[in-house]
């Protein structure tokens, strides 16, 4: 007879989910959907990611470009510093496990095995810098979608998502106020240029491969 612990323990696992870990079992269906080049999109557990939430009018606030090493999936992403993350890790760090893959409508063409080379040689000079949180168009210090949109324009030529300003986003909350405030003080550059993960997901030239 099982134990009133053991009882307990099947309880509460049933009713409140032992964690949102990517099971070995579906990282494998993943692996057998994904390609190299993939953008993958998730809602961040970061501090700051409520305000991007809010600004963008939209529940992804993190994302990173899918690369494939010997075998093994990794997310190239700029977090601090920029760097490959295992796909495995990367996913498990998400709120509640989700996560969205996107892809080039016409990959096929474009991404041939010498433009995902390319890519990954220009990325390589952002390895190491560290994360912009003051959201600055300039190579020095860099954030997430802004490192995704560069990679893609300068190996491809092709712009995913429409570039805009701060100005353009939603900063009325007191939410995302507080944390513009934070960051910039009085002097928040509203003209600044801004790639929005938002943007992105939103993008026409992508299409939707996966999501859990």
């Amino acid at each position: 007879m099982k134990s009133r612990f053991t009882i307990l323990f099947i309880v509460l696992t049933i009713l409140f989910g032992c964690s949102n870990s990517i099971s070995d079992k579906d990282l494998n269906r993943l692996g057998n959907t994904i390609k190299n080049g993939d953008i993958i999109f998730q809602t961040s557990r970061s501090s700051q990611s409520k305000a991007i939430q809010i600004a963008t009018h939209s529940k992804y606030s993190h994302m990173g470009i899918i690369y494939e090493n010997d075998g093994k999936y990794f997310v190239y992403e700029a977090v601090q510093p920029v760097k490959l993350t295992p796909l495995k890790e990367w996913i498990d760090r998400g709120e509640n496990g989700h996560y969205v893959v996107k892809r080039l409508k016409n990959a096929d063409e474009i991404l041939t095995p010498e433009t995902l080379t390319k890519m990954k040689q220009i990325g390589e000079k952002f390895k190491g810098k560290p994360y912009d949180i003051y959201f600055e168009w300039t190579d020095d210090k860099i954030y997430c979608s802004e490192l995704v949109w560069k990679i893609y324009k300068e190996a491809t030529n092709i712009e995913i998502g429409k570039l805009e300003q701060l100005s353009d986003f939603d900063l009325t909350n007191e939410i995302v106020q507080t944390k513009m405030k934070e960051r910039f003080g009085d002097n928040i550059p509203l003209n600044e240029k801004v790639i929005s993960p938002s943007a992105m997901f939103d993008s026409e030239k992508l299409e939707t491969i996966k999501k859990n």
